[in-house]
């Protein structure tokens, strides 16, 4: 005989049935009765408060990136659902599996500005995989299990659920259910043999290949099979932002990162291949540069699960649909053995003249103020390499993403597509979470930190071991080189006037240092490698660095500059 409970009881088991252990969220009136309900569950799943809801929303992404898991936050109605809007978003264009369960007014109020009422569904439609209103009890169990079926399968992404206040309260018999089918949803797309045929051709015949790895490698559980492929064939890779930890830094065929402020290398190349093979990637602007002049000259291969993003911003010679962890391995089943000795070596040219023009002025200085670079440098050397990186957006985010270096996959967290200042912290926090037995470092600039800043809260009172290093230069950095590149150093609302960070981590109970002098880095780092819990490093860097280098707006990825 079927149990009889109530729908937020219902809410309960369905997420444990999904095997969530922790849940990101922020109570109040229109979730009361889930929250209520949560609190006999607190032996299975472990809630963890936040002190926003947009902080909810990220440390739910960053949870979900680092343990290949699905990311699950809980919220009320109206401001607490809509103060999570920037991380569906975020979590939609960097697909990530997050699932957001908002509270709603009772469905007999829905449609009369009741208090706290907002149109979450309408809101969130355009932004998510999957947005869905629960009017009655007795759907719970059936919309739990199809939301985490669509957040986790084909290109995981956000889903929403709008969980009406009656139907939290209304009683109804349970049973848990298993969403593995949806008529027109098609997660897992059959694969074209004659388009594997096809690449396998292009391939083959290849003089100079490169190969541009994507986040899709790393959500399709595909690292073991990219590096079978790359290696048989013998293909340097050009990795995006969130494809860096897809292959480890030291490898052979690593030539380092796309993009605006990426390598030397794998930029000029991109416009120098005869065949491009973009591997769960989309083919993002600043991958890109100038569409009208990229990558013309070769054939391009595209490896993706999303039929949407084949052709849609470069024209395709071969499209491969399906899951990479599927194609990557027909591939290498079926190319050839190479060996392509002298077009890697020509990378080395323009490694040497970017380590001489750019890193070795970045990560090497002699003298002057503590550069951003070498900061990440030496805490990157510090973890062995192997610490997660999280970052927030800005200049702290390209110079982390160019000089920290992987050697594990699943190491990378930072916000690329939508570009959220105020990520960093929230969802390090759900970094700790995620992966408990790994080190987690997050790079922040003074402008994001103050964005979320009230995220200290929540890692006092769960003692997260975030390592916090914060790269003060007194400027929102990014618009500030934005301006003296490009709008002669009008420096429009760019400077920061900054509180004191050491006295605002110790209200918090968060041991900190701040450092100035060069002489002082290694030691600093050292403490807060060692330090239990959590720590916040202030770095005092160049007030007017540059990341570097830098392919202008609007211009072609072989244009770019190496100074400035």
């Amino acid at each position: 005989m079927k149990e009889t409970i109530t729908g937020s009881e219902a809410l309960m088991r369905s997420l444990e049935h999904e095997g969530v252990k922790t849940i990101f969220g922020y109570p109040g009136g229109a979730i009361m009765p889930v929250y209520d309900a949560l609190y006999d569950h607190l032996d299975k799943i472990h809630h963890i408060l936040v002190r926003h809801e947009q902080g909810a929303a990220h440390a739910a992404q960053g949870f979900a990136r680092v343990s290949g898991e699905v990311g699950v936050c809980l919220v009320t109605s109206g401001p607490g659902a809509t103060n999570t809007i920037t991380g569906i978003a975020d979590a939609m264009i960097d697909s990530t599996p997050i699932v957001m369960i908002a509270g709603q007014v009772g469905a007999g109020f829905l449609g009369t500005d009741a208090f706290q009422e907002v149109d979450l569904v309408g809101i969130t439609q355009p932004i998510t995989k999957w947005s869905y209103q629960i009017r009655r009890a007795e759907d719970v169990a059936w919309a739990v299990s199809r939301a985490f079926y669509i957040a986790r399968s084909g290109r995981p992404g956000p889903v929403v659920l709008d969980f009406a206040k009656n139907a939290q309260t209304e009683m109804t018999e349970y049973e848990p259910m298993d969403v593995d089918f949806i008529r027109s949803y098609d997660p897992d797309p059959e694969i074209d043999y004659k388009e594997v045929a096809e690449a396998v051709a292009l391939i083959n015949s290849a003089k100079k290949p490169l190969a541009l790895v994507g986040q899709g490698v790393e959500l399709g559980n595909a690292q073991q099979e990219l590096l079978a492929f790359i290696e048989k064939a013998d293909i340097p890779c050009g990795c995006t932002l969130l494809g860096l930890s897809a292959l480890p830094s030291t490898h052979r065929l690593n030539k380092g990162m796309l993009g605006m402020h990426g390598n030397l290398g794998p930029n000029v190349k991109s416009n120098e291949c005869d065949v491009l093979i973009a591997i769960g990637m989309r083919f993002d602007d600043r991958v890109t540069g100038k569409l009208e002049t990229y990558a013309k000259q070769a054939k391009v291969i595209h490896l993706d699960i999303d039929p949407s993003e084949l052709g849609k911003n470069v024209p395709v010679d071969v499209p491969v649909l399906g899951n990479c962890k599927k194609t990557l391995a027909l591939l290498t089943e079926l190319i050839q053995n190479n060996r392509h000795t002298e077009w890697i070596e020509s990378f080395r040219q323009y490694e040497e003249t970017e380590f001489n023009q750019v890193i070795r002025k970045e990560v090497f200085p002699e003298e002057g103020p503590l550069n951003m670079g070498e900061v990440v440098h030496v805490i990157s050397e510090a973890t062995d390499n192997d610490a997660i990186l999280v970052t927030d957006v800005g200049q702290n985010q390209m110079m982390a993403c160019r000089y920290f270096k992987f050697s594990r996959q699943r190491s990378i967290v930072t916000s690329g597509g939508m570009g959220t200042m105020g990520f960093g912290l929230p969802a390090a926090i759900g970094a700790t979470f995620g992966r408990p037995d790994r080190t987690v470092c997050v790079f922040m600039g003074d402008g994001g930190l103050q964005m979320t800043i009230e995220e200290l809260g929540t890692i006092m009172e769960q003692k997260s071991p975030v390592k916090i290093i914060l790269l003060n230069n007194n400027y929102l950095g990014n618009v500030r080189q934005w301006q003296a590149m490009f709008f002669n150093r009008r420096y429009s609302f760019t400077p920061m006037m900054n509180p004191d960070y050491m006295q605002i981590a110790a209200a918090y109970s968060i041991p900190s240092r701040r450092v100035i002098d060069r002489s002082d880095l290694q030691d600093a780092v050292r403490e807060m490698l060692e330090t239990d819990g959590p720590f916040l490093l202030e770095v005092c860097v160049i007030e007017e660095g540059y990341v570097l280098p830098m392919t202008p707006p609007g211009s072609s990825v072989n244009q770019m500059l190496l100074e400035c």
